[in-house]
């Protein structure tokens, strides 16, 4: 976690689309390809010596889970996948793709206390859920799930639905007061809801 929110997101998304060839035409006609997937870029800062710790301590510590975040799993065989929310609204999952860390003050040692990291993210999803947000015909009909090991409301609700804000109908419908007071092994009736056809949040 951050110790100060940022100033600014960044979200970007590009799609491949192919020429067809058209004598004559000055503008020939276009046949898309495939999407690519989206990035999110932002800068976080950390600060260690505006604190009332004598010594300072390095910002590493905390400038170091982000590298983290970058190196290979051995059971994975890739990075881990970043889950980025705000609150209860999980809006991002990706992989840490680029990682620069900016040192911009220094005790008189040279412990670094000041650091901007400009983070890249690269979304992620594997093919059976890519697949599911291109159809979403689940969410029509009502369900029952069981509840798994690290699951929220919010989490449940990006499966079922694909959109973590919709968790409220699945908390109204199984009469849940506390979103994240989750039992595994607890089952819970997902309703239908109508979704937005406008895209991915």
């Amino acid at each position: 976690m951050a110790h100060f929110n940022p100033t600014k997101i960044i979200l970007s998304k590009t799609v491949n689309l192919q020429d067809q060839q058209a004598k004559g035409r000055d503008v020939p006609e276009q046949q898309f390809s495939n999407g690519q997937p989206r990035t999110f870029n932002l800068d976080l800062l950390f600060d260690t010596y505006d604190t009332d710790k004598i010594p300072k301590e390095k910002v590493t510590v905390h400038t170091g889970k982000l590298d983290k975040l970058t190196i290979v799993s051995e059971s994975l065989h890739r990075p881990p996948i970043c889950e980025l929310s705000w609150g209860l609204w999980v809006f991002f999952e990706g992989i840490l793709e680029k990682l620069d860390h900016e040192y911009t003050l220094f005790m008189e040692d040279g412990t670094p206390v000041r650091a901007t990291s400009k983070c890249v993210f690269k979304e992620y999803y594997s093919n059976p859920k890519d697949q599911q947000w291109q159809n979403r015909q689940s969410a029509d009909v009502a369900k029952q799930r069981v509840v798994k090991r690290g699951d929220t409301l919010s989490s449940i609700a990006a499966e079922e639905y694909l959109d973590a804000g919709l968790w409220r109908p699945i908390a109204d419908q199984n009469g849940l007061d506390d979103p994240f007071n989750l039992t595994p092994g607890m089952p819970l009736l997902i309703p239908t809801v109508t979704l937005r056809r406008t895209g991915r949040a």
